[in-house]
């Protein structure tokens, strides 16, 4: 008797398959080490607008070594040192820091300021700004304040109908930097559909390294049963990576933040477990999952590579000045 081989390859028994690229971003790398090197240079405390980035176990590292994170400018005692999140501010931010003679520290990601700058360059040529992404995500408050009068946010093809802009001929979409690629497509789609002249960006919004672990993730939910992705839970690139393995075909998808929050239940006939992180997420988390997983039977490592990440940004300038 014949078989036909199905569309998932027979998974050997306790594998792991581990993403590559997984963890760290660039833009991360960079504002939790401006945090680190605030802290050596002028000591502690630093003041922090916000999570530095939206990681639990970096945030109370930092907390540990002097660290104070804030959510408004009015809780930095005058005249103390403050540094902006990843995430990015609006203007509004930058002028309450200079009426209470704070010292600022702008560890805003590269990327997202890109965004910024489209925003400001956009809205000066006087053209209804499509912002696509979560309301009340960082990001998206820091964007939206740069052109508050042009920018009309945008969540999903659901919202698409009911929008209205002053010139059709003068309508362009930007995106969060940290949202699921082929999601927001489908609302550039529903754009395009409802406004034939829609203008794009120069060039996607959505940070390389989002793109880079979806695409990974997506690997690995073509052969694993079960797909854990390290993250926390107010991590938007984290969360759209499970969205993103559970649409490519994984039976199942879960966030952790670390590994004993996993469910023994989960590996229930489950012989191959896809493991990724998001962006914001140091590599040692992962290195706690997978000695997890190994103390289960689950010790035969497979890294799945989808690309090869070599970009690095350049500290603050701030941190390249004496503040005091």
């Amino acid at each position: 008797m014949t078989t036909t081989p199905s569309s998932r390859s027979a998974p050997q028994p306790g594998r792991v398959l581990l993403a590559s690229p997984r963890s760290w971003c660039a833009g991360v790398d960079r504002a939790v080490l401006a945090v680190e090197k605030a802290l050596e240079q002028y000591g502690p405390p630093i003041y922090v607008r916000h999570e530095i980035v939206h990681n639990k176990h970096v945030v109370q590292s930092l907390q540990k070594k002097g660290a104070i994170f804030v959510e408004r400018t009015d809780e930095v005692p005058e005249g103390s040192i403050v540094l902006f999140s990843a995430h990015g501010v609006a203007p509004t931010v930058h002028s309450e820091a200079a009426e209470r003679n704070l010292k600022t520290i702008d560890a805003t990601c590269p990327l997202v300021t890109k965004v910024h700058r489209e925003a400001v360059r956009y809205a000066q040529q006087d053209y209804d700004i499509l912002l696509i992404g979560h309301e009340g995500h960082e990001e998206v408050i820091g964007t939206t304040g740069e052109a508050p009068d042009h920018i009309t946010l945008v969540d999903s093809p659901d919202d698409v109908a009911g929008l209205s802009v002053r010139d059709e001929s003068k309508v362009v979409w930007l995106s969060q930097t940290t949202l699921s690629v082929d999601e927001t497509m489908e609302t550039v789609d529903a754009l395009k559909t409802r406004f034939p002249l829609l203008t794009s960006p120069p060039s996607d919004d959505i940070c390389y390294a989002t793109q880079n672990r979806q695409s990974a993730v997506k690997k690995l939910a073509e052969r694993a049963e079960l797909v854990i992705v390290v993250g926390s839970k107010n991590s938007s690139n984290s969360v759209r990576m499970v969205e993103v393995a559970r649409n490519a075909g994984a039976p199942a998808a879960h966030l952790v933040d670390f590994a004993h929050e996993i469910d023994e239940a989960w590996l229930e006939r489950v012989t191959t477990v896809g493991v990724s992180s998001g962006a914001s997420v140091p590599d040692t988390l992962v290195d706690g999952v997978l000695e997890w997983l190994a103390q289960r039977g689950y010790d035969d490592i497979e890294t799945v590579t989808t690309a090869d990440e070599s970009i690095t940004f350049a500290l603050p300038h701030e941190l390249r000045h004496n503040l005091r």
